[in-house]
């Protein structure tokens, strides 16, 4: 009887070197740690794509799968904020800081329209407006 509580014991411990699940595998090796740049921002019908022009981000991978840092580089200038995303990645949260204006367009809660990578279009959370974004990977 003195296997049952070391069985138990082996079957509660998880290994940190267990890679995620398929999910977790695909989101970290197509879009963790990759530069992004923006090729389309619209909002309410207004093309403001330009606004984004020399910026790459990237999203880092964080203690989990679910959550890291976002970091925004346009030449010498870098912007620290944060992702987030549910467990099956249909959304992403963008928390950038705002100077610069622009990125509070980005920051909110995104769904993913679509994940053809190395192109990700996204729409507002939870929203009907017309509002739409897209990155590639590079």
């Amino acid at each position: 009887m003195w296997f049952l509580p070391l069985l138990v014991l082996i079957s509660c411990k998880k290994s940190e070197d267990q890679p995620g699940t398929i999910f977790e595998q695909y989101f970290e090796k197509q879009v963790l740690n990759r530069p992004y740049i923006i090729t389309n921002a619209n909002d309410r019908g207004n093309d403001i794509t330009a606004q984004y022009a020399g910026y790459e981000f990237v999203l880092g991978k964080g203690n989990d799968y679910y959550n890291g840092p976002l970091i925004a580089t346009k030449g010498t200038s870098r912007y620290e904020g944060t992702w987030s995303s549910n467990e099956d990645y249909g959304k992403l949260i963008i928390s950038l800081p705002s100077p610069p204006g622009e990125f509070e367009f980005l920051t909110r809660s995104w769904r993913f329209t679509s994940k053809n990578i190395p192109t990700l279009k996204f729409a507002p959370w939870g929203s009907t407006e017309d509002i739409q974004l897209t990155m590639v990977g590079q």
